[in-house]
């Protein structure tokens, strides 16, 4: 697994419901390397620290796989790597095939799955269409949220490799369908409140929602 961009964003104003707010989630590709720290990805503009940045959420990595079915379903819209707010657009990434607390080192870096990614509206804001948002809970593909075990550079060219991917966690893809289900199983609830690796603030989403 390559990585084809490596993208930081700067303070972007936008307007929802009226209101004016800033976000970073408008990123685009550099071409030098950037840092990862263990909160944060250096010089990136995270502005909303509740729900992004974070030990649990230092980076957001996405695969470029899934770009074709976003072009197919948006043919007018601008797209380019970053557009779903990532910091690393890999070449390829399989959210089925990996775990919560999968470790792989990344250029410099050593890096933790931790979670999958929520959208929220700023992603419809980002596509100029809300329905993006149902869309992107329903696709199969989230992209993957990490923690940096080992802070590093990375940037283009360098390649993604498995260290170890836990055979007894649930998968990114489970999480994903779980953390959105109607009637999620019981099974897999229990599993991912005993995870050590899934995010703390995911456990809490999850408590909440299925009390």
């Amino acid at each position: 697994m390559q990585v084809l961009s490596v993208n930081i964003s700067q303070p972007k104003t936008i307007v929802v419901n009226g209101k004016e707010e800033q976000t970073g989630y408008f990123k685009k590709a550099v071409n030098k390397p950037i840092y990862l720290g263990k909160t944060d990805v250096e010089n990136d503009c995270v502005i909303d620290r509740i729900h992004h940045g974070g030990e649990d959420k230092a980076c957001y990595l996405y695969g470029y796989n899934h770009y074709a079915f976003w072009t197919e379903q948006y043919p007018k819209l601008d797209i380019a790597v970053g557009l779903f707010g990532e910091n690393i657009t890999l070449e390829f990434l399989d959210e089925a095939a990996l775990k919560i607390g999968a470790v792989f080192q990344i250029g410099e870096a050593e890096i933790q799955i931790t979670q999958p990614r929520q959208p929220c509206y700023k992603m419809g804001v980002r596509f100029n269409n809300q329905k993006v948002v149902k869309q992107f809970r329903l696709a199969a593909f989230p992209g993957i949220y990490v923690r940096v075990l080992k802070e590093g550079k990375v940037k283009k060219g360098d390649v993604l490799t498995l260290i170890d991917n836990p055979e007894n966690e649930l998968s990114v893809l489970e999480v994903y369908r779980l953390i959105y289900s109607k009637k999620p199983s019981e099974h897999k609830l229990a599993k991912a409140m005993k995870s050590p690796y899934l995010a703390d603030s995911l456990k809490k989403y999850i408590v909440n929602k299925f009390k």
